[in-house]
């Protein structure tokens, strides 16, 4: 993409049997024809009130949650066009900014995947679909399903701007995921299958979406995380949450005891204290920050130390920068899920300062104007 979101066509693909001039392949069968988007751009903002396509039901490299976003940033002239058009028009774009080492290391992770869910043997079922009536308390349902900020702001706390606290899971839901990941780390223990760990920061855990419960997470993320990030974060991308990594972390004496100072590969993160009974593992949060600045100094007003509480969710921007202090006691799992925005990452690319989301950016920002204003006045 150009700078004002924009794609470059200067490396447009030949059609099917194209090598230069004329309109047929070697055989003197005329190719097929293609609309001729070279002059097209992908738009800066989002045509909010169009209903993009589902993608569910195709085969595709990518996620079909990512061509259902990016869907409305297509040009006004190709919003109606046949869905086949505008999957080839969007899997170019895709395609032009996925380097095919990473495609292979999706394909790889598919597979490896694919070869858990077809020998696991699932604890609970129900937890593979979304039961919302069944997971969710009444009044995170109820605020999800008003879906205005008022209600949202009713059953949350802002202990400090941008992190969100409130009332999610019920005790019902947090025993059975807690039972269905040890009954998955039983079966990995006994078939000595070498599994992946959520990230580089923790050595327990697992991945929930490699067990099978990633199409429950994805409506987690698209019905229930969405609508909170569309307003509270439209800043990073908070509309166009298009994937996720779900996974749970393990604290404890005999477990990873403490996670340092870092932030999340995310735009939105949500993080859900499943239980059991432990002390100490308090959150501490230092400040959003672009890369630029994320080692920059902690103001004053941006420590907040928070206490986690069993079915109790926070929510925060993934560059917030936060860690957890040590488990002193006990066994603690959390739930976390990482969301993100293909299309805000991508934009994200040609902006130099980020003054509407990061701390140190806004200080920049108003310094710079504080000495506007006092060479103005000299």
């Amino acid at each position: 993409m150009s700078v004002d979101g924009g794609v470059d066509r200067r490396q447009e693909a030949q059609p099917p049997g194209g090598g230069g001039g004329g309109n047929a392949n070697g055989n003197g069968v005329a190719p097929p024809i293609f609309p001729a988007y070279a002059t097209h751009r992908l738009r800066l903002n989002p045509n909010t009130e169009h209903r993009p396509d589902s993608y569910e039901d195709l085969q595709l490299e990518f996620s079909p949650l990512l061509f259902s976003s990016l869907e409305r940033y297509l040009p006004p002239n190709l919003l109606n066009v046949p869905r086949d058009a505008k999957v080839q028009y969007m899997r170019e774009i895709l395609l032009r900014y996925s380097p095919e080492g990473e495609r292979t290391r999706v394909q790889r992770h598919r597979e490896y995947r694919q070869k858990i869910i077809s020998n696991y043997q699932p604890l609970h079922r129900e937890l593979y679909s979304m039961q919302a009536a069944n997971f969710f308390v009444p009044s995170f349902l109820k605020a999800i399903n008003d879906n205005a900020e008022e209600s949202f702001r009713t059953i949350m706390s802002e202990p400090s701007p941008g992190v969100f606290t409130f009332e999610m899971l019920q005790p019902r839901f947090c025993e059975m995921l807690l039972a269905e990941v040890e009954n998955f780390e039983k079966w990995v223990h006994e078939t000595k299958f070498r599994i992946m760990r959520p990230n580089t920061m923790n050595k327990y855990g697992a991945v929930l979406d490699d067990f099978g419960l990633e199409t429950m997470l994805d409506k987690l993320m698209e019905d229930f995380i969405r609508p909170l990030s569309r307003v509270f974060y439209p800043e990073v991308g908070g509309s166009t949450l298009d994937t996720h990594h779900g996974f749970v972390v393990e604290y404890g004496m005999d477990r990873d005891v403490d996670l340092g100072f870092h932030v999340d590969d995310s735009e939105v993160t949500l993080n859900v204290c499943l239980g059991k009974h432990f002390s100490g593992g308090e959150l501490f949060f230092r400040g959003v920050r672009c890369d630029k600045h994320v080692n920059t100094e902690t103001q004053s007003e941006e420590i907040l130390d928070y206490a986690h509480i069993p079915g109790r969710a926070v929510i925060h921007r993934g560059r917030h920068r936060h860690g957890a202090r040590a488990t002193t006691s006990g066994h603690r799992i959390n739930l976390l899920l990482w969301c993100r925005s293909s299309v805000f990452r991508e934009l994200k690319k040609y902006q130099k300062d980020f003054p509407n989301w990061c701390g140190e950016c806004q200080r920049e920002k108003k310094e710079r104007q504080r000495q506007s204003i006092a060479s103005t006045k000299l």
